[in-house]
């Protein structure tokens, strides 16, 4: 589930990314801890109702993975999308 060797386009961007990643799930109502934001992972997983456990998920399928990391994914790219249309609507017309 977590890819060890995640390599970001920015060089350094991974406690930026980590960072990131806490405040969005904290504001859909995750219990998130700042140091860890990866284990919210598990609290997606319980409420998708996916048997999601810390070690081998081999048992898993493909798509039931897919829901959590789609979950939290999908709901960072929105968070960014709204920003960048927000910077783009801030800076006016060129």
């Amino acid at each position: 589930m977590s890819r060890r060797n995640r390599k970001y386009a920015v060089p350094g961007a991974d406690q930026g990314m980590q960072r990131f990643k806490a405040e969005v799930m904290r504001r859909e109502g995750y219990d998130v801890d700042p140091n860890r934001p990866d284990d919210v992972k598990f609290e997606v997983a319980r409420e998708l109702g996916v048997p999601l456990r810390p070690g081998q998920n081999g048992n898993l399928t493909t798509e039931s993975v897919g829901q959590v990391g789609g979950k939290i994914g999908g709901t960072m790219v929105r968070e960014m999308i709204r920003l960048a249309q927000q910077q783009l609507s801030e800076r006016g017309p060129q």
